[in-house]
């Protein structure tokens, strides 16, 4: 949930096995001027490295987005692009507005409002079978900003029963934010009885109750970069992978990795979808070429897993099958010195200044987390989510695709179905279509096909 290393100019980006291994010493430690014990997130047994992740997040007491409910800016007014001079006159106002709201971050929504929610609501009226009532589910609405622009685009632009019909869903963790979000859709009447906030964590599939089969809509914006990942580790390019805890140091307060077998579900699913298993068996003409090379110069080897959108993904599935979904997020992050694939950065504000660390083990609940989304890997999650991809399955099977899948970048996907004048400003700059070059949006309806 961040605009967070958009790739701005520089002067921006200121702004803002059986037997057990255990290795302590390859990555930094917690430091002591830690905000928290480390107990609140690791006790006396290990965790795996997304339980530390979501505990450094979202404890209700220590993590992040319970101690930093202000985290999310909100603008008192829409800003006025076509009244900026350009580049310049920008950056300028946003140096400002941060300085002013002392936030970490406004979401693209926010700092685009109400232009970004129309074309979200664009593209859910250009897609949607408007036959049947429409109901809308948002997972991390933040502010709410964007649940009150769609709203508010589909009682003036959609039929008039699509709007008296509608249902919009907040799937919200934090309570903070579920109160703002009542707060800012309220500022209009008429939303409120089609309007509610369900204050839970939306990948727990018993919060969702039974299997809706009506079709309905799921938003993501900026949810996938704050999901809780995994790690497996490899000592060479010839040794097995092996899954990563998170346990504390005896008699001190560190914290260090503990290396084990692969037995996890989730994160062998995710091997599974990524082909990870294939690579190391050492079958290939081509992994036979790595072994040897590995032989001859060893290295080690580290691979984030986003088992937590996996595990959203699978609920998701489960419970709203007839969904389709819009998730926004980073393709790619600039600057990250968190060792391995897929790596997130780990990053505090002190001061107005922002900072990173050089491990996720930092992180004590003055740290957000947040990934790059690997959007050809959402993809294949997604479809077999949907039951179509599964790895084990009959490679001759005529089974077709469930889902039909699109990845757009955010400036593609504004210019088709916003609109993209509404935030330019006078020299022709558009920092919506400009700036965010390292985002992208991606659509998954589902088929007729049900074989």
């Amino acid at each position: 949930m961040a605009i967070r290393r958009s790739v701005f100019p520089g002067y921006l980006s200121s702004l803002f096995h059986s037997s057990k291994v255990i290795s302590c010493g390859t990555l930094l430690p917690l430091q002591s001027s830690a905000s928290f014990s480390t107990h609140h997130f690791v006790g006396d047994t290990p965790i795996l490295v997304r339980d530390f992740i979501h505990a450094a997040l979202y404890d209700p007491k220590h993590g992040y987005f319970s101690q930093r409910s202000r985290s999310v800016g909100v603008l008192e007014s829409s800003i006025n692009f076509n009244k900026l001079g350009g580049q310049k006159a920008y950056m300028q106002l946003l140096d400002k507005v941060y300085k002013q709201n002392e936030v970490s971050w406004f979401t693209p929504a926010e700092l685009f409002k109400p232009w970004y929610a129309h074309g979200i609501a664009e593209s859910i009226l250009r897609t949607a079978n408007l036959s049947v009532p429409l109901k809308i589910y948002e997972i991390g609405g933040g502010s709410g900003t964007c649940a009150k622009g769609i709203m508010d685009y589909l009682k003036l632009n959609a039929p008039t029963r699509v709007y008296n019909s509608l249902t919009y869903i907040s799937i919200e963790i934090s309570s903070s934010l579920a109160k703002k979000q009542m707060e800012t859709v309220g500022a209009v009447q008429s939303h409120l009885s089609r309007f509610r906030v369900e204050c839970r964590d939306a990948a727990n599939r018993s919060g969702w109750g039974e299997a809706d089969q009506q079709p309905c809509w799921v938003i993501m914006l900026e949810v996938l970069d704050n999901l809780p990942h995994d790690i497996i580790y490899s000592r060479d390019q010839f040794s097995p992978w092996m899954e990563v805890w998170v346990e504390k140091q005896a008699e001190r307060s560190e914290l260090c990795e503990l290396y084990k077998p692969v037995e996890d579900q989730l994160i062998s699913s995710c091997m599974e979808i990524l082909d990870l298993e294939k690579e190391s068996d050492g079958r290939t003409s081509a992994s036979l070429v790595r072994n040897v090379w590995a032989k001859v110069f060893p290295k080690p080897r580290r691979c984030w897993l986003p088992t937590g959108c996996l595990k959203l993904l699978e609920v998701l599935h489960g419970a709203l099958p007839k969904m389709s979904l819009i998730a926004s997020d980073f393709s790619y992050l600039p600057d990250v010195t968190v060792p391995g694939e897929r790596a997130p950065l780990v990053s505090s504000k002190r001061d107005g200044k922002s900072f990173d660390h050089k491990s996720y083990m930092d992180a004590k609940g003055d740290a957000d987390i947040f990934f790059p989304t690997d959007f050809w890997l959402l993809e294949r999650m997604d479809h077999h989510c949907s039951g179509w991809l599964k790895p084990d399955q009959d490679k001759s099977s005529k089974k077709g695709k469930k889902r039909r899948t699109l990845t757009l970048d955010t400036s593609s996907f504004m210019e088709e179905f916003g609109l993209p004048s509404k935030t330019r400003t006078k020299d022709g700059y558009n920092p919506l279509l400009d700036d965010f070059k390292n985002t992208k949006i991606y659509l998954s309806v589902p088929t007729h096909n049900t074989k």
